[in-house]
């Protein structure tokens, strides 16, 4: 008896996964085949390019005895060395500083020239 029931299930199973010799995914076929019109290429924009604004950054550390600063900059916009930046504290300029080539990240360090600076002072060029 159950070799019965086992020679119909193994039918049953060869039969569900037998399929029809047409039956599988077709080729897809161009659109000009479809009876559709052809898609175009958009027509080509100038593009504009701005440059970015000035370069600013930051004041994160200051070091009143040595006279330096670290500055924090945005992602991808460092100041070269030996670049001088103005301090601006409330919109008003309260000293300037020259970057030193000692970078890491997104901070710079800059000494400073004239005036004096404090955290979250804005630094940037001029």
């Amino acid at each position: 008896m159950a070799r019965i029931w086992s020679v119909m299930l193994v039918g049953l199973l060869a039969t569900g996964c037998a399929s029809k010799p047409g039956s599988g995914p077709k080729a897809p076929q161009p659109a000009a085949a479809l009876g559709s019109p052809a898609l175009t290429p958009p027509a080509a924009t100038a593009s504009v390019v701005a440059p970015g604004g000035p370069l600013s950054g930051r004041v994160a550390s200051v070091n009143p005895t040595a006279r330096f600063v670290v500055l924090s900059f945005p992602l991808g916009a460092l100041p070269a060395p030996e670049r001088q930046l103005s301090v601006y504290r409330a919109g008003l300029k309260v000293g300037e500083l020259k970057v030193t080539r000692w970078q890491m990240d997104n901070l710079v360090v800059a000494d400073i020239l004239a005036g004096e600076c404090r955290e979250g002072d804005e630094a940037r060029e001029e």
